[in-house]
């Protein structure tokens, strides 16, 4: 760094889970010194809808971090005000869930960086893990740049691959990344700020968009593919999880599951047994299913609710 005497005040912003090592890499840095986090306000959450902090907020709780939770950005004279009075030298970006305008971003000095969990151009947007799985690619990434005003727009300052292995949730996938980029975070922001990184413009003509995931994107069609099917399920876990409705009620279905070949004419979407577990046949094969859960019940082994509910074999699933 220029100056060893002197940390780099960055204000973070971010929100879920996937933030929290980047800030932890961050706060165990000497070289940096977080002034102040920005986060998503308090949302309501289980059954009984209690407000609940963001993961970041908690862990800038423990370390005593003074923290903001504005409802909007855009035109929010409040926020510009008290960034002002922080003194910050740079802007640390991380799954933050909302777009940052430009009178916002020119208030740090040094500039704004973020960390999107694709291999930009590809996967701008907002479901970046859950698209790479789903679209059953073998490789994905970090990609950590300077922001603009557009959504994950913004000139390369480093990337790192990712292999995929086919077997990976949406929630596994987003510890081995964080695992990947927190150090990679570290690593970047000194190269740049001392000059030995020069920022290379993203390809635009080469940009594709992912848009944010809903509970009804999580049905199954079981027209589609066994394969396609099982990128779903691991896609979607554990949050929205993918369902399917049997008797007016829907049933969530986990991973792991097993794609088999199956030739037989029963319907599309038939449940039979495989070595006493649950099968449904698929458009293309069949999908071995493990682990499923009832609308009002608990999470049950595929034998378990075979055994409770053996009236479902020989069901067509909508």
């Amino acid at each position: 760094m220029e100056n060893k005497n002197k940390k780099i005040r960055i204000i973070f912003a971010g929100t879920p889970d996937f933030a929290v090592p980047y800030f932890n890499a961050l706060i165990g840095d000497a070289d940096f010194e977080i002034a102040g986090v920005i986060t998503q306000p308090d949302k309501p959450s289980g059954r009984k809808q209690e407000l609940t902090p963001s993961p970041v907020k908690l862990a800038a709780k423990a370390e005593d971090i003074k923290i903001f939770q504005p409802e909007k950005l855009k035109d929010n004279q409040e926020i510009i005000a008290e960034i002002k009075k922080l003194n910050t030298d740079l802007l640390v970006v991380v799954a933050y869930g909302l777009i940052i305008p430009k009178s916002i971003l020119d208030l740090f000095p040094r500039g704004a960086i973020n960390v999107h969990p694709s291999l930009l151009p590809k996967y701008r947007g907002a479901s970046p893990i859950q698209s790479a799985i789903l679209n059953g690619e073998k490789t994905t990434g970090i990609s950590i740049m300077l922001m603009d005003e557009k959504m994950d727009h913004g000139s390369l300052l480093a990337r790192r691959e990712a292999p995929l292995a086919g077997e990976e949730t949406n929630e596994s996938l987003h510890y081995q990344l964080a695992k990947l980029g927190a150090p990679l975070l570290i690593e970047t922001i000194k190269k740049y700020l001392v000059g030995e990184i020069t920022p290379r413009e993203q390809n635009h003509a080469e940009a594709t968009f992912c848009k944010t995931i809903t509970k009804e994107d999580a049905q199954i069609n079981w027209q589609s593919s066994a394969q396609e099917i099982k990128q779903k399920i691991y896609a979607f876990y554990p949050w929205p999880a993918t369902w399917t409705t049997w008797n007016g009620k829907r049933i969530k279905i986990f991973p792991p599951v097993q794609v088999i070949s199956d030739e037989s004419d029963i319907k599309v979407g038939e449940i039979f047994l495989s070595a006493s577990q649950l099968a449904i046949k698929t458009g293309s094969g069949a999908l071995i299913i493990n682990k499923l859960q009832l609308e009002g019940k608990k999470e049950v082994s595929s034998q378990e609710f075979a055994r409770g509910y053996s009236e479902i074999v020989g069901a067509v699933l909508k």
